[in-house]
């Protein structure tokens, strides 16, 4: 018999991460477009994400056929974060008065990021933003594709502390913190070692 879930975050009531989650507002829409097999990941970071920020969402699928009036949300202007020839980097925004960034973000494997591009071709179009130098992951259960790469939830904190500083958004990061220190006490130290090296 399955166990019983918390609604909300999706963990089993023994693990809820709610108590954890904070509530900040931004500046900043996010929109957290998530590759179907994502969303039964037991470390859905997008999720934590749009559960923490007042002016976040998350939308599952492949294809999103209501993009055009997402991108015209008025008061925002759009762009996709994700690493690319022509990406700009992420800076402070200005003192005068600049449009906050209606900031898409695709949640998947890079290989399924890149599928959700290719199918919505409207992102595809998107003017590209993406972090400076960053921090390492502390996502220390997948093994990082390349240096620098982070967990979805990360990249959002980062883009988030860098756009509206000097706000911090680091709070996003208790609950997944939890969450991770929580599979690596269910896997045990042991195995832990073992597959992931050193904690």
């Amino acid at each position: 018999m399955p166990r019983p879930r918390c609604e909300r975050c999706q963990r089993p009531l023994d693990h809820c991460l709610c108590p954890l989650i904070p509530s900040l507002d931004s500046r900043t829409r996010v929109v957290l477009l998530q590759h179907p097999s994502e969303s039964s990941h037991a470390l859905n970071t997008a999720r934590l994400a749009a559960l923490g920020l007042v002016n976040a969402q998350l939308r599952v699928g492949e294809v999103f056929d209501d993009l055009v009036e997402l991108l015209q949300t008025p008061g925002y202007r759009p762009a996709l974060l994700f690493p690319g020839e022509h990406a700009q980097v992420l800076t402070a925004y200005g003192e005068v008065d600049d449009r906050p960034l209606l900031l898409i973000v695709p949640d998947g494997t890079w290989r399924k990021a890149r599928k959700l591009l290719y199918l919505n071709p409207l992102l595809e179009a998107l003017p590209r933003v993406t972090l400076g130098a960053v921090a390492p992951s502390r996502y220390r259960l997948r093994k990082a594709p390349e240096p620098g790469a982070l967990s979805t939830l990360e990249a959002v904190v980062e883009a988030l502390n860098v756009l509206e500083q000097p706000v911090s958004f680091d709070a996003l990061l208790k609950p997944f913190e939890a969450l991770i220190e929580g599979q690596i006490k269910a896997m045990g130290a042991e195995t832990f070692q073992r597959n992931h090296g050193t904690p």
